[in-house]
């Protein structure tokens, strides 16, 4: 069974799924909470396999982030035994020298999603736990490696705020994002990092600045292009191109995941309820009374 995924965000449904290796099958999971997203099952030049989803859609951005059905998607991963998933992501920035272009491997999360399913757990009093360190640091030192390899331009640290969308934000609500720490602003990340730690799955991100957020620099108006002239066309440029590194990315950073030991906190945050006897080696009984 592959031990990883990948979980593509903005720009994953204009790559082909064969510059990621050699597609060997495609479904879709029914799991209690929907069907997932399609699952490519993908054979790495390396021999093994690992699986890929892609976010919010498979053409275009068909789903936006508040209705991507990610309780089916993160259940279906568990479902088929990943132990890993890295994902990416395409945030705005609330700093000037996080450039539209740039790599950010974030370390935390502000949360300002509102009315999304947050926990697989409604049942049991699970889930009190522990959200230090957020971000897996076994997948974050595989980004590192796999961008400082690539001679990448990279920041290695952010905070990510959520917010709901899937309008953007005010240009009042950045400059509160701002004195409150946040370093990126999106919309994805959150509730998929916490449903991935209920089931004890490694997480990891990497975002590709899409842009300066309303407010850092002034821009103005633009119909009917991208962000509403948001995104000046050099910037654009080096946006398309960081997409465009993902095949080669994803190819370097699950071989080397492939190989990873776990050893990091990730697939121990249920221990307690496990010595309680309130979490059994079946984890959908964590989730359902069965």
């Amino acid at each position: 069974m592959a031990k990883v995924l990948v979980i593509g965000g903005s720009g994953a449904y204009t790559l082909e799924k064969e510059k990621f290796g050699r597609v060997l099958e495609v479904k879709r999971i029914s799991s209690p909470f929907g069907l997932s997203n399609p699952i490519y099952r993908i054979k790495h030049p390396n021999g093994f396999e690992y699986l890929f989803l892609s976010r919010h859609g498979e053409r275009d951005y068909d789903v936006t982030a508040p209705f991507v059905n990610y309780r089916a998607n993160i259940y279906s991963a568990k479902e088929l035994g990943v132990e890993i998933i890295v994902s990416w992501t395409g945030p705005g920035s609330l700093r000037k020298e996080f450039k539209p272009g740039d790599f950010v491997i974030p370390d935390d999360v502000l949360d300002f999603t509102r009315g999304r399913k947050e926990t697989f757990f409604e049942n049991g009093g699970l889930g009190f736990v522990r959200q230090n360190p957020l971000f897996c640091p076994g997948i974050r030192s595989a980004l590192k490696e796999t961008l400082t390899e690539l001679r990448e331009r990279f920041h290695a640290g952010g905070v990510y705020a959520c917010t709901e969308g899937p309008r953007l934000e005010t240009k009042a609500e950045i400059k509160a994002l701002e004195r409150l720490g946040a370093d990126l602003v999106g919309m994805t990340l959150v509730p998929e990092v916490f449903l991935a730690r209920e089931l004890e799955i490694c997480y990891g991100t990497l975002c590709y600045v899409t842009n300066y957020a309303e407010g850092i620099v002034e821009n103005v108006f633009k119909e009917g292009v991208l962000f509403e002239g948001m995104l000046k066309e050099e910037e654009k440029e080096r946006v398309d191109r960081a997409v465009s590194l993902f095949p080669e990315i994803v190819l370097k950073v699950t071989e080397k995941l492939n190989w990873y030991g776990r050893n990091c906190p990730c697939p121990k945050l249920m221990e307690r309820y496990r010595r309680k006897g309130k979490a059994g080696m079946n984890w959908k009984e964590w989730l359902f009374k069965l």
